[in-house]
Parts: C-alpha cells; sequence; structure tokens
C-alpha cells in the first residue's frame, strides 16, 4: 500500500476508475491515485507532520482531469467547525443550502481519506507521483489565499452596524449658509467702506474749509471721523451676528460634534438624544425647578434687547454708545417715543425695538397677573402659613364642628376671644361657607380655615401645629373602624413633628376597644373621648333618671355652669366640709391631691384636709368668676328620715343596634335589680348577636341581673312594632342604627319614625290597659316634675338618641319623648376636655358604672314640707348622706338651676322641687 499523500483505501468502491485507459501504472506496481469528485479539499505540506490545511473549492474542476487528495478525518477538525463543516462553501450570494451526505469508505479511520476533485485538463496523460505533489504544493499556496479572501468577504451578520447616515445633504446646507453669511457681511463691509469713503471726503472739505481752525483742530477732526466709522460698523457686525448666531445655531444644532463619551453599558443599539431635545429638556426642567425663572429670562430678555437696540442704533445714527443704549431703553420702556426718529435706518432699528419692547412689556403683564393670580389662589385654597400661637388647632371635618365651635367660643369670651385653626380636607371656601351658615356670634374668636391633610407634616407645620395650645382630632363621619383607623394615623403624624407639640391632643374615638392603642401611640400627651361610650351611658343614665339629659347640657356647655380646677393657697389646711361652702360664686365636687400623683378625687370626705399643693374641682360660670371667701353660718337642721327606696326590677327595651351595645348591657348589669329583663329589638340574627356580643367581651353566662330576650324586627315597620309588648316597658331606649351611622339625616329620620310609631301604638293599648309600674317611682311619689314627665311621656320613659341639631326642635316640640342630643354633647365634652385636659378624669368618672354618679333627688331627703332654708344649709345636710348638691330645680319651672347665684338666700321649699346632686352609687 502506497504511503504518500495519494495513497488510497484498498478495496474501495468508491474510488474506483472512471477512465481506466486514463490511468497509468506506477513502478511498484501500485495504482496512481483516481481523480474524484470532491466536496472538501485537504492538501498536506511537503514535509511529513505538518498540520493539514482545509480549504473550500471555488468552482467545480473539470471531469477530464482529476486529482485524489488525502482528506484528514473530520473528527480531528475544531470545535467551532466553521466553514470546514460544509459540504460545499457556496458564496454569501447564493444564501445558505444544505450539507450533503458523506459517502463512507472501507479505508482505516486512522489513515486519510481520499475525495476526488475535477482538475483542469492536462498535457500529458500519464503523471509521477512527484508531478503531483508539485501541484498539491502549488494549490496548498495558491489555494488558502482565495479563502481569506472569502472570509472578508460580505458575509451576512447580524451583528453589523447599520450604515451611517449619509450627511453629505447636511454639510452642503451648512456650507451654502456660511457661504451666503460671508457674502453677506463682505457686502456690508463694502458698503461701509463706502460710506467711510464718503465721510472722508466731507472730513477733507471740511478741512479744506474751515481755514479759521488751527491745525490740532483739524487733525482731530480727521481722527475722529475715522475713529467713529470704525466703531459702528464693529457695532454694525456685533448686531449683525448676535441676530444672526441664534438661527445657525438652532438650525445646525444636531451637527455639532458632540463631545460626550458613550458608557460602556449601554448598548450600541440605544439610540442617541438628540442635543436640541436635550437643551429643550434642561430649559424646561429650568423653568420648572427654580420660580423666579421666568422673571430671570425675562430680565435678561429686557437687558439683551436695550444692549443690541443700542448698538444698532449706535451703528446707524450719529449719536454717542450711550445716548444710542438710552435711546434704546426709552423705546423698550415706551413704544411711542421712536416717533422723533429721522432716517430710514434709525427709524427701522427703533420700531424693531419697540415692537421688542412691546412683547416684553405684555410678557411682563403675564407674568404679574399670573403671580398675583396664584397668589390669591392659594389664599382662596387655603395654602399660605398661619402665624399664630396659643391657638386651638381642628384637625378633621365632622358634623360636630359646629357645635364644637360654638362651645369653643363662649369658652373664650372671658379673655376677649381666640384663634381657632381648622385644617381638613376640603375647600376653604366651603368651609368658610358652612361655618358662616351657623348664624352664631363668635364673640371675639377668629375662625380660620386651611385646606390640607391631617396625615402630611408639611400641613400641619402650615398650621403650626407646634404652637398651639390644644389639638382636636374629630372623629370622620364615616364607619367607627375607618375613622379610628384614621385617628391612629393622625396622632403618629403629630408624634413625628420634630419641634414637639406645646399642647395635649384631644382624640375623639368612636370605638372603645380602638383607645388602648391610640393611647399607646401618643403616651401622656392624648386624651380620647369615646363618643359611642359616652353617649351610651347616658343613655341609660337619662332612661334611669328622667330628665338629667338636660342637666347635662347645662353642665358640659360653657354656657352655664362648668368644671374648673385651681389652686388656691389660703385654703391650705382646713376640712373639706368648710371649703364646701367657701365659695360664693362656686361648688366645690373635689380635691385634686398633689400627694397621690394628681389624681382628682370627687366627693372626698369632709375629713379631708387640703394640703400645700393641693387644688379644688369647682363648678363655676367660668374661670375668673370665683374666689375663695370665709364660711358663712349655716343651719344643719336634722335630716328627715326618708329611707333610699329599694330597687325593683326593671323592663327595658332596646330599639336598634349601636357597635358598643355589649358595654351599655354592662351599665345595665351593674345598675338594675336582679330579675329585670332587657329586650333587644333589631335586624341582627340571633345568632350574630350572640357572637357579636361575645366579641365584645359580654360574658352572656355571667350576667345574674338581667334577662336577655331577643326579638328579630324592623323598627320603622309598624306590623313588626305591634308584635312587642310596647305598653310593659318602663324605658325604651332608641338607639341611633349602626347600619346607618354613616347619615346623620337618615339615622335621625329612623328614630323620629319608630319613636312616632311606638308612641302611637301606646296611646291606642293604654286606655284599654292600664298598664302601670307603681313600684318604680315610689321614691318620686311627691315630685310632680317626674309625674309631668310620665304623663308627658304616655306612662313609659322613651329616650331618643338624636345626632342633628334640628332634630331636637322636632322632638322637643311634641313633648313625646326625652332626647339624647349625642353630637352636641360630645361637642361639648371635647371643648371642655380642650380647654383642661384634667376635666376628662372627672368625666369618666361620673360617666362609669361604679363610683360618683350624677343624679336627680326628690326635695323630701333634704328638708320638710314649707321650711325656709337656704342653699348652703340644704347642701350641709346633703353631706350627711354624702352628696354634693350642685342645683335644684323648682316644681313651677322647665329649667333647672346649676350653682345658683344667691346661695345664702333663705327661701321656701317644697317636696316637690328636686335636687340635682353628685351622690356614690355605693
Amino acid at each position: 500500500m502506497p504511503t504518500n499523500d495519494g495513497d488510497s483505501s484498498s478495496g474501495s468502491g468508491l474510488n474506483h476508475n472512471p477512465n481506466p485507459n486514463s490511468a497509468p501504472k506506477l513502478s511498484n506496481g501500485g495504482t496512481p491515485p483516481q481523480l474524484k469528485r470532491s466536496r472538501t479539499i485537504t492538501a498536506a505540506v511537503a514535509s511529513g507532520g505538518a498540520a493539514a490545511v482545509r480549504r473550500a473549492a471555488t468552482a467545480p474542476l473539470p471531469s477530464s482531469r482529476r486529482l485524489t487528495v488525502a482528506v484528514d478525518n473530520p473528527s480531528d477538525a475544531p470545535a467551532n467547525g466553521g466553514v470546514f463543516d460544509r459540504d460545499w462553501y457556496y458564496p454569501s450570494f447564493l444564501g445558505p443550502y444544505a450539507a450533503r451526505p458523506r459517502a463512507t469508505g472501507r479505508a482505516s479511520s486512522s489513515g486519510p481519506k481520499k475525495l476526488d476533485v475535477p482538475l483542469p485538463p492536462q498535457t500529458s496523460t500519464h503523471r509521477s507521483s512527484a508531478a503531483i505533489s508539485d501541484e498539491e504544493e502549488k494549490e496548498v499556496v495558491e489555494r488558502p489565499l482565495v479563502l481569506e479572501e472569502r472570509k472578508q468577504g460580505p458575509f451576512p451578520s447580524a451583528s453589523r452596524s447599520p450604515p451611517k447616515k449619509n450627511s453629505r445633504f447636511d454639510n452642503n446646507s451648512l456650507i451654502l449658509s456660511l457661504f451666503i453669511v460671508a457674502c453677506a457681511l463682505l457686502a456690508i463691509s463694502q458698503q461701509k467702506r463706502i460710506i467711510e469713503l464718503e465721510e472722508e471726503i466731507n472730513n477733507l472739505n471740511r478741512f479744506c474749509n474751515f481755514d479759521g481752525v488751527n491745525r490740532h483742530e483739524k487733525v482731530a477732526i480727521l481722527q475722529f471721523g475715522r475713529n467713529s466709522l470704525g466703531n459702528r460698523s464693529i457695532a454694525l457686525y456685533i448686531v449683525f451676528l448676535s441676530l444672526a448666531t441664534p438661527f445657525l445655531v438652532l438650525k445646525f444644532l444636531d451637527h455639532i460634534p458632540q463631545t460626550k463619551t458613550r458608557p460602556e453599558s449601554l448598548n450600541c443599539n440605544d439610540e442617541e438624544v438628540p442635543l436640541k431635545k436635550r437643551i429643550a429638556y434642561r430649559v424646561d426642567v429650568f423653568f420648572s425647578v427654580h420660580p423666579y425663572a421666568k422673571l430671570l429670562a425675562l430680565l435678561f430678555s429686557t437687558v439683551l434687547l436695550i444692549g443690541i437696540g443700542g448698538l444698532a442704533l449706535y451703528a446707524v445714527s450719529d449719536a454717542s454708545l450711550s445716548e444710542a443704549l438710552w435711546l434704546s431703553w426709552t423705546f423698550v420702556a415706551d413704544s411711542g417715543n421712536h416717533a422723533d426718529q429721522v432716517g430710514s435706518g434709525p427709524r427701522i432699528v427703533s420700531v424693531s425695538i419697540s415692537s421688542g419692547g412691546m412683547l416684553i412689556f405684555a410678557m411682563m403683564l403675564g407674568l404679574v397677573s399670573d403671580a398675583i393670580s396664584e397668589k390669591v389662589d392659594s389664599w382662596r385654597k387655603g395654602k399660605s402659613e398661619v402665624i399664630e400661637s396659643d391657638h386651638i388647632l381642628i384637625l378633621g371635618w365632622s358634623d360636630k364642628l359646629g357645635s364644637l365651635l360654638k362651645q369653643l367660643a363662649i369658652a373664650n369670651k372671658s379673655i376677649g376671644g381666640g384663634v381657632i385653626v381648622v385644617l381638613a380636607e376640603r375647600d376653604k371656601e366651603e368651609m368658610e361657607m358652612d361655618i358662616a351658615k351657623l348664624e352664631f356670634d363668635f364673640m371675639g374668636t377668629s375662625v380660620i380655615c386651611r385646606s390640607g391633610s391631617p396625615l402630611i407634616l408639611a400641613d400641619l407645620k402650615k398650621v403650626s401645629v407646634s404652637k398651639a395650645r390644644a389639638i382636636i382630632v374629630l372623629a370622620a363621619d364615616e364607619n367607627a373602624d375607618q375613622s379610628d383607623a384614621r385617628a391612629l394615623r393622625v396622632v403618629l403624624s403629630l408624634t413625628g413633628v420634630k419641634e414637639g407639640l406645646k399642647g395635649h391632643v384631644v382624640v375623639e374615638l368612636s370605638d372603645l376597644d380602638n383607645e388602648p392603642l391610640v393611647k399607646l401611640v401618643g403616651g401622656e400627651l392624648i386624651e380620647t373621648v369615646v363618643a359611642h361610650d359616652v353617649i351610651g351611658r347616658l343613655m341609660i343614665q337619662c332612661a334611669l333618671q328622667p330628665g338629667l339629659a338636660q342637666i347635662w347640657e347645662d353642665i358640659l356647655g360653657f354656657e352655664n355652669a362648668e368644671f374648673y380646677i385651681k389652686r388656691w393657697p389660703q385654703l391650705d389646711g382646713m376640712c373639706f366640709e368648710d371649703v364646701l361652702i367657701s365659695f360664693a360664686d362656686a361648688v366645690p365636687c373635689g380635691v385634686k391631691v398633689a400627694a397621690n400623683g394628681g389624681k382628682i378625687v370627687i366627693n372626698p370626705d369632709d375629713s379631708y384636709v387640703i394640703k400645700e399643693g393641693d387644688e379644688i374641682l369647682v363648678l363655676a360660670e367660668d374661670d375668673d368668676t370665683y374666689s375663695p371667701g370665709p364660711p358663712p353660718e349655716v343651719r344643719r337642721g336634722f335630716l328627715p328620715n326618708v329611707p333610699s327606696p329599694p330597687k325593683y326590677p326593671e323592663k327595658i327595651l332596646f330599639c336598634g343596634w349601636r357597635r358598643d351595645i355589649d358595654d351599655m348591657i354592662m351599665v345595665l348589669e351593674a345598675f338594675l335589680a336582679p330579675g329585670s329583663e332587657l329586650w333587644m329589638f333589631n335586624e341582627v340574627p340571633e345568632k350574630e348577636r350572640e357572637k357579636k356580643l361575645t366579641d365584645g367581651g359580654l360574658d352572656l353566662s355571667g350576667l345574674t341581673n338581667i334577662r336577655l330576650v331577643h326579638k328579630e324586627g324592623n323598627a320603622v315597620i309598624r306590623r313588626h312594632l305591634e308584635s312587642l309588648p310596647l305598653e310593659t316597658f318602663d324605658s325604651i331606649l332608641i338607639l341611633a342604627d349602626e347600619s346607618l351611622e354613616d347619615s346623620v339625616v337618615h339615622s335621625d329620620s329612623r328614630s323620629l319614625a319608630t319613636l312616632l310609631l311606638i308612641r302611637d301604638i301606646q296611646s291606642k293599648r293604654l286606655p284599654s290597659k292600664e298598664a302601670k309600674s307603681p313600684l318604680r317611682y315610689a321614691g318620686f311619689s311627691h315630685s310632680s316634675w317626674i309625674r309631668e314627665m310620665q304623663q308627658a311621656s304616655d306612662k313609659s320613659i322613651i329616650i331618643s338618641e338624636i345626632l342633628d341639631s334640628r332634630t331636637r326642635n322636632l322632638v322637643s316640640v311634641s313633648r313625646i319623648s326625652d332626647y339624647v342630643l349625642s353630637n352636641e354633647l360630645v361637642s361639648m365634652a371635647l371643648a371642655m376636655v380642650a380647654e383642661d385636659k384634667q376635666i376628662n378624669r372627672v368625666l369618666e368618672e361620673l360617666f362609669a358604672e361604679e363610683g360618683n354618679e350624677m343624679c336627680i333627688k326628690s326635695a323630701e331627703y333634704y328638708l320638710y314640707e314649707q321650711e325656709e332654708l337656704c342653699f348652703y344649709d340644704i347642701m350641709v345636710r346633703a353631706r350627711q348622706r354624702m352628696e354634693i348638691v350642685i342645683g335644684y330645680r323648682l316644681a313651677n319651672t322647665d329649667q333647672a338651676i346649676i350653682n345658683p347665684e344667691n346661695k345664702s338666700e333663705v327661701r321656701k321649699w317644697s317636696l316637690d322641687d328636686v335636687f340635682v346632686v353628685i351622690s356614690n352609687g355605693d
């Protein structure tokens, strides 16, 4: 077997010679290499062991000449393959072609493979192996060059960058524009040169004609003319270039070479932003960020117009530069000043300057108008800052705001008025209109409204939150949970004020369960007033004691007597029994004990001695209307031996469902006698009621004094109400239903409709069924006031919860029910706590089911029929029962008097009179 490059594998049917006559035998008896058609050709270097070189054939060889060339094993090819993985490598313009199948020979895998390639015709039919090898060497030298050429050819590639933009047209336009500018400048310079020559000729004529002028003056005339003409030419060039440069820059701005390098992180496909757009963006940002950008731009335009206009006037007229600049300013300031100009050049320039001045004046008017409109708009919308201190700040808006403003204005009356600031998410004009509809004299108090959110610190600083002496956070007119969540966020915002808070914060909450969380966030600065809890407890007290609602209205409001706490050093060492009658214009109710951490003790023992630092809690008209004096002489007398009436079982009906109804049930459990019944009539299913009561913390199995009776129905449907024994109830409480708590009008309409239906059903049943509860009012048998209330309410007490003060007029005129004006009472409590946060402790104890409470007692407990006593005498007698008498109501009057003025006046009392007292409920 031959060992040269032309060796072929024996036994291969693929290597037969198609033309046997043209294949001579070799000298060693072997068969010469056969010419075959091949696809991939490899040629070895003449010296053995050199690496093989592959190439791709450029065209098929003629069949008349064949060359058999050894091909190395394809498995030895590089991993990337490249062009050698192809059977044929076609030029790129022919497109990709599928690979042709290779023929597998029977040669050894270690030996080189043979492929046939058609060669050009030869001159001799017999060639030696040496000749063939020489020809192969020639092919090895020549063909790789063709391969490299093909590698550098136009192969299609996805990564090729797009062709560059042809800027030939733009360059031509730039050259043309520059050429036009140069020609214009040349023409102007030539024209100016002609003018200069004419001026020189005129100066020469003057020089020749002025014989009386000395030599130095003549030279000065010639020199001045030359210098003036040169300066004017320079000024004209500057004006022309100043006017032409912006247009040229704007025209060819995108063709200015960019010096900014592209970051390596950007892809090549990222589009480059044109310079014109980037400049426009920077200008837009400048005008948006800087508030005085428009004013600066207007000022710069004015100065530029005066400067260019002055240079232009200097170039076309005989005036000096300073005079030309002054004329330019006059043309800008007053467009009519150019009428005196003579000559075409000065007139054209002056008209141009005046036109620019009119444009600048119009822009200035627009800026001034916008600034004034923006300022007025900010005032109208309440965006300006409030510069106040020691004011009361109200955050939020609700239906309670009107009555709250009234109470605060009355409280500030003694000091000549104060300042109240309201911050709410409403328009300032709307808030001011709603406040004006109150038609209330604020008595010197100023109400300032600002539009903003209490959740934003910038809006809080706008109303001087850190300088306010009290901050009131109103509950929103929405769902109770949402309202309390918003109040919690407002408290968090207040705690984030860096300057700190000077005053305390009064937060109105809707649900008692949310009170601990708000106090946890706010700390000691927070005072909470739970509206639902206060009203619920007050309704129960009013149901058990008719007429108590009117007493609470007098005490909570600032129109009559209210609670005050003050230190009086002259009372140190006195017993509380003597302190009780030491105030002619006030009624002492308790002591703030300094030694007990400032705890307020209501109705203390008579033997308690006032110590240094203790403060006295009183009921007075105002904080500056009372002072202690020497104790008067009183007649103690003997207290009538009238035992307190025992408690009898009650039958009470709740119409409606409140979210704090579980707390009301607990209060009733503490107040009522064993065997009492509580009927609950509402639309909530019975199973759901038990779940809600249990979730509220009520232990149904632990109720010992009352028994719950559940009835399901609609309180405004007569058929549902008729199924109830309405004539047998001692008290009926019409609650503002939870489903309508978002709407004040709808809630009051429902309560009023329920009241009218119940009264109508009772009026038709009572004549035939004289259902009475004689035991209930056994202790009040001599009280004409209570009997009158009984008759007015058709022998059963109905307490309606009213939210809107306008509904109160309908209920009070009809005299068919007592009522609790919940929004009004809550507003009074908020105002009182805002004036003095210590009062919140007093109200919490008086509204609680344990401890001291406000109640109404008959006169028979303190005096005898037609006995003549002064108010001090009655106060001293009541101390034997551990009670504090704070007021009274006569049998023939409709209004109770709290903290009477003439306490030393002796008068004749009747057993039909009643007294308002603070008593320990034990």
